[in-house]
């Protein structure tokens, strides 16, 4: 998720798509609350470790 978000992050400022931006930045500071999450040992959505 943190690379998806990332690249649409990158697209969406290359091609001037605000879209892209938002959704780019939603997506990328969902994978890292999942990553902090995960690596705090929470399950996160019934599992033990997010990949």
């Amino acid at each position: 998720m943190i690379i998806i978000g990332a690249v649409l992050m990158l697209i969406g400022f290359l091609a001037s798509i605000s879209i892209l931006w938002t959704l780019g930045l939603i997506v990328l500071i969902v994978g890292l609350v999942l990553m902090v999450l995960g690596s705090l040992g929470h399950a996160v959505g019934g599992r033990r470790h997010y990949f």
